[in-house]
Order: C-alpha cells, then sequence, then structure tokens
C-alpha cells in the first residue's frame, strides 16, 4: 500500500498562499511562481481569491499549526515546511524535462534522500527527453490513425520505447518519431503468457517479466499471488483470480492475457 497518492496539480494563473519569511518560505514562492502560480502572502487575501492551495514555512511551530488549521477549515489543502505530520501533501524533489516532469518524493521522512535520488536520475535521463514526449504528444492523431484499436496501440509504444528499441526514452531525439511512425511493428504479439513466481518479492522478477506484467491487459492469478506483484501491472488491467486446482502444479501461476 501507499503511504501518498502523487499527483500532478496544474497552478498557472491560480492563487496560491505562502506564509512565512526567510529560508524556509522564500524556495516556495519562487517553486510557486515557476509552475505559474500567483502568490499571495496572507491568508485573508488568497483566501478572498479562493486559494485551494497554501504553504506555511513559519520557523514558530505553534503559529504554523494555528494558521494550517485556519485554512484547513477553510477547505484550503496545506503543506506546513518541514512539519511532515501537520502536511496534507508533500513537495517532491523535481527533475525537469518539461513537459517530462519526475517527482521524487518520501512522504517527508529526508527531502535529503529525495534530492540524491534526484540527482542521480539526472545524469540517466537526457535533456532532449522533453522534446521527445512533445513529438509523441503531436504525433497522437497519426498513432490513432495507424492503431484505431487502444489495445494495440499501447503495445506499439510500449515495444518502441523499450529498451533498444526505435524510441527508447534514453537515447532517442525527437526526430526518431517521425521515422518510426513510418515503419512502425507491435513488438508484443496477442495471447496468454505464463510467469512462475520464483518469490514474493517483485524485485525477482525478469526485466521480460516486469515488461510484460506492465503491458498486459488482463492478469489472471492464483490466490496466494502477493499484492505487492500484482500491483506492478497496470492499474488499469483486469484482475482475475482462478482456482488453484485449475493450474499446473509447481509454483505459484500468474497469466498474462495481451489482446490486440
Amino acid at each position: 500500500m501507499i503511504e501518498n497518492l502523487p499527483l500532478f496539480h496544474r497552478i498557472a494563473g491560480q492563487p496560491i498562499i505562502v506564509l512565512g519569511e526567510g529560508d524556509a518560505a522564500e524556495p516556495k514562492r519562487r517553486l510557486v511562481e515557476r509552475a505559474g502560480g500567483v502568490v499571495h502572502d496572507t491568508i485573508a487575501e488568497g483566501l478572498n481569491q479562493r486559494a485551494r492551495l497554501a504553504f506555511v514555512a513559519h520557523t514558530d511551530r505553534t503559529m504554523a499549526e494555528q494558521d494550517a488549521q485556519t485554512l484547513r477549515e477553510a477547505g484550503v489543502l496545506v503543506n506546513v515546511v518541514d512539519q511532515p505530520d501537520l502536511c496534507d501533501f508533500t513537495v517532491p524533489s523535481i527533475l525537469d524535462r518539461s513537459p517530462v516532469l519526475v517527482a521524487v518524493g518520501t512522504g517527508g521522512a529526508s527531502a535529503g534522500l529525495a534530492k540524491a535520488l534526484r540527482l542521480r536520475l539526472e545524469q540517466i535521463l537526457p535533456p532532449g527527453l522533453g522534446a521527445l514526449a512533445r513529438a509523441l504528444g503531436e504525433a497522437r492523431a497519426g498513432l490513432r490513425a495507424l492503431f484505431p484499436d487502444v489495445g494495440e496501440r499501447r503495445r506499439a509504444l510500449d515495444a518502441a520505447l523499450s529498451a533498444g528499441g526505435p524510441l527508447d526514452p534514453l537515447s532517442a531525439d525527437a526526430s526518431a518519431v517521425a521515422g518510426w511512425l513510418g515503419d512502425p511493428a507491435s513488438g508484443v504479439a496477442a495471447g496468454v503468457v505464463e510467469i512462475r513466481l520464483r518469490s514474493d518479492d517483485p524485485d525477482d522478477l525478469t526485466l521480460r517479466e516486469a515488461r510484460l506484467l506492465g503491458s498486459a491487459d488482463v492478469v489472471c492469478h492464483e490466490p496466494g499471488v502477493p499484492l505487492a506483484v500484482l500491483d506492478r501491472a497496470r492499474a488499469d488491467a483486469l484482475r482475475q483470480l482462478v482456482s488453484p486446482g485449475a493450474v499446473p502444479e509447481g509454483g505459484v501461476g500468474l497469466w498474462l492475457v495481451l489482446r490486440r
């Protein structure tokens, strides 16, 4: 189970309350302005403009608690800097490859760890990733024409974006999209694939098994398959529980149905 639901909130042109001064408050103001939000420095002013989000950066915890409570009672979601127990939401460390954004969060446990992970990812994800994303966005109409069926379209993209594929995000540039559209291939055949789990640890899945699990339309599984493994499937994949007596012996069963 995840403790926080990650969301990307569009705040361009929207009022955002930022309370406090100094080193704690200024980064939040800059972050809001970077995302196009309009900063309001008082509760009254922000509520008058119907703000829905607020950052509280008081060094005094009592003051922070009071302002957070006032804002929460007004229906505003609140982030209290360095006080995760007072937060309705936390702010992740952000890797910017716009329009691709990678947010690394620890639920307020360690901002330093989130930053360290983001810096590692900075070294991996190329600067041209945003241009690739924009090219894919512009190609959506062409993709629908080539692959009218949504499942086939998704599998074609999965194959193209896989490691070593023509649109591998770690090596392809925006120009590769036009070339791929001229000669696309789904790369994933329809049918049923069986996976025999070796342990309850989802990290023991091979790269191929993890990729297939993330592409399956239907996941049929025995009662003993751990939730941690099933959570590696697509969120919209249909899950079907099957009787242990209906499957071969020798380990826990997982069947992936790939549809055209």
